[in-house]
């Protein structure tokens, strides 16, 4: 039984399901709540500064904090955004359980949170947390197609590879407090997956390796002639054969198989 099998059977009844449906809300409620001017988005912002003197909510409704758009194109694209996060998010629960799924979440979370206080004055944002969902369901489902503007099909594998090249770039570019907040992210995503990773890359040298030999294997000849050297690869067109009086298994072309000194034994040799 696993560490996590363990932890399941001790904490899965505190498991929250439909996660991702309470984050996507959470931030619609967010955003309505900007829109309408009831409250002050930067109060739902984490700064590790400001929860350390007391506004510790903080630290939980950074995760509900949405992208303001600036355009009615981009309301659009938010609301699909809110769409696939709940696409994929959904899926990995069903695959996983409700516990591992929130155990991923929880695990990209804390560790986002408490790699923050190493900056203390830095905003913190959600985008790597949520974007782990991404990844994760891209690493486990990478021939699921998406529509790039609802028009030209993508398989996810491609735009998971797109998402990792700007991650390592932010992280080359970026500050320490988004290094740090990008480091949260993969490291929830190694402690998942990289032990599959490390399975998979082993179980691919291997049947490289297998391959490889067998390559080799085919290339060497089944049939040479002790005389001439001729081959079944060279000279395909041949009838190689074996001569019962030769010791030991000597081939033949049919041009020697006639026609030939005999191959005796070394005791036999030694004898005569």
């Amino acid at each position: 039984m696993s560490f996590l099998d363990k932890l399941e059977r001790a904490l899965g009844r505190f498991a929250i399901p439909n996660l991702t449906l309470y984050l996507v809300i959470g931030q619609v409620f967010v955003l309505l709540g900007a829109m309408l001017q009831l409250f002050d988005p930067r109060l739902v912002m984490l700064v590790p500064v400001l929860a350390r003197v007391g506004q510790w909510w903080r630290i939980v409704t950074f995760l509900f904090l949405p992208p303001f758009p600036s355009s009615a194109a981009g309301y659009v694209f938010l609301v699909f955004g809110w769409y696939l996060f709940y696409l994929m998010g959904s899926a990995l629960e069903g695959y996983w359980g409700t516990f591992r799924y929130n155990v991923f979440l929880f695990l990209s979370y804390a560790l986002t949170v408490g790699l923050s206080f190493a900056t203390p004055g830095a905003p913190v944002t959600n985008t790597f947390i949520l974007g782990s969902v991404f990844l994760a369901f891209a690493y486990l489902n990478p021939d699921f197609e998406l529509l790039i503007f609802f028009i030209l099909p993508v398989k996810i594998k491609w735009l998971a590879l797109l998402a990792w090249a700007w991650g390592t770039v932010l992280f080359i570019m970026g500050d320490l407090a988004v290094r740090l907040q990008i480091g949260a992210s993969i490291a929830s995503f190694a402690l998942f997956f990289g032990g599959d990773i490390l399975r998979n890359g082993r179980a691919s040298r291997r049947t490289k390796a297998h391959a490889a030999a067998a390559r080799r294997e085919d290339a060497e000849p089944r049939h040479r002639c002790y005389v001439c050297g001729k081959t079944d690869l060279s000279h395909p067109q041949l009838d190689f054969r074996y001569c019962s009086k030769c010791a030991g298994d000597q081939c033949y072309c049919p041009e020697h198989i006639h026609h030939h000194a005999h191959v005796v034994a070394a005791d036999d040799a030694k004898a005569r």
